[in-house]
C-alpha cells in the first residue's frame, strides 16, 4: 500500500480521488471505479503499488508506435485494474480485477529495461492513470537513466494526473474508441470529452501523440463517426498524428463475444476516409 499522490480529504472521512475524470467520491473502507484505490480511515491507498501483473519485453509496434523509436523493444509493465469497464476489453483477466501481480520495484525496472538493452518503458497493457504512484516514481527514475516513457492509455487522466506525468512523458498512444458520447457510456462505463481535451493537451505539451480506434462492425464502424475522429485529428492534433484502425476479434473480446470479426474491407474503408480527409499516416492493425 502507498498513499495516492492525488486526492481531497471529504467529511466524514470520506475522500475525493482526483486521478482520472471519474473523480471517484469514496467512503471509509471502499475503493473506487479502478478497484485498486482505497479509502483507509480517510486517507486513499493504492493497493498495486509495486506490484506489476505484467513485465514483458514488446516490439514498440505493438503499442502500437510506428513513429516513435521505431524498430526496438520496450519494457513493458503494468498493474491490474481499470477506470474503464470496455466490454470489447482483450485484456479483461488484469484489468477487471483487483487481484495479482508480483513484487517489482520501479529501480528493478528501469533495471531490467538497461539490462535487456529496450530503449524505452511502456506503461501499457491495462491503464496507468490507475496505477499513477508506481508509474510515476519509475518514469522518474528512467528518465535520469536516459530512457523514454511511454503511456498506452485510454485518456481519461485528469488534468492533475497530467501535469504530474507530463515532465517525464515523451510518447502516448491514446484509445479514442468512439466519437459519440452514448458508445462510451454504454460500452466503456466512461465519457468522450475528457479524453478529447487530454488529447489536445497532450498535443500542445509536444508530447508525440499516436491514436488508436477499434473497429467493432454495428458499433464504430459508421462512416459518419469515423469522419468526425479523421477531423478532429487533422484539426486538433495535426495531419502527421498516426491513426491506427484496429480490426476486433469477437473471441478475446471481455463481453462481445456475439459480434463478428471486422471485415477487411471494412478496415480498408476507415483507411480511406482517413487519407480522403487529409491524415498522412493510417495504419490497419491486427490483419
Amino acid at each position: 500500500m502507498k498513499e495516492a499522490l492525488l486526492y481531497k480529504k471529504l467529511e466524514d472521512k470520506k475522500v475525493q480521488c482526483q486521478a482520472c475524470a471519474h473523480y471517484c467520491v469514496i467512503t471509509s473502507g471502499q475503493k473506487g471505479i479502478c478497484r485498486v484505490k482505497e479509502n483507509k480511515n480517510g486517507r486513499l491507498y493504492s493497493s498495486v503499488y509495486g506490484k506489476a501483473v505484467a513485465a514483458n519485453i514488446d516490439p514498440i509496434e505493438k503499442k502500437p508506435l510506428f513513429h516513435f523509436l521505431p524498430g526496438t523493444y520496450t519494457y513493458s509493465i503494468a498493474t491490474v485494474g481499470c477506470n474503464f469497464r470496455c466490454a470489447n476489453c482483450q485484456n479483461w483477466q488484469i484489468s477487471q480485477t483487483n487481484q495479482g501481480g508480483q513484487n517489482i520495484s520501479p529501480k528493478k525496472i528501469v533495471q531490467e529495461a538497461l539490462e535487456n538493452h529496450c530503449p524505452s518503458i511502456s506503461y501499457t497493457y491495462t491503464e496507468p492513470t490507475i496505477f499513477l504512484e508506481y508509474a510515476l516514481e519509475t518514469m522518474k527514475l528512467a528518465k535520469e537513466k536516459g530512457l523514454k516513457n511511454i503511456w498506452v492509455t485510454n485518456g481519461f487522466m485528469s488534468p492533475q494526473a497530467l501535469k504530474l506525468i507530463t515532465p517525464y512523458l515523451d510518447a502516448a498512444n491514446v484509445d479514442l474508441k468512439s466519437f459519440e458520447e452514448s458508445f462510451y457510456q454504454k460500452y466503456c462505463a466512461g465519457r468522450l470529452k475528457p479524453v478529447l481535451e487530454n488529447l489536445k493537451a497532450l498535443k500542445k505539451k509536444n508530447i508525440w501523440l499516436e491514436i488508436t480506434t477499434l473497429i467493432i462492425t454495428g458499433l464504430t464502424d459508421r462512416k459518419e463517426m469515423l469522419k468526425k475522429i479523421a477531423q478532429f485529428v487533422k484539426k486538433e492534433l495535426g495531419s502527421e498524428t498516426p491513426w491506427h484502425i484496429s480490426r476486433f476479434f469477437p473471441e478475446v473480446s471481455w463481453k462481445m463475444q456475439n459480434l463478428p470479426a471486422t471485415p477487411l474491407e471494412t478496415l480498408e474503408k476507415v483507411e480511406q476516409i482517413g487519407k480522403k480527409t487529409g491524415l498522412r499516416y493510417v495504419y490497419k492493425g491486427n490483419i
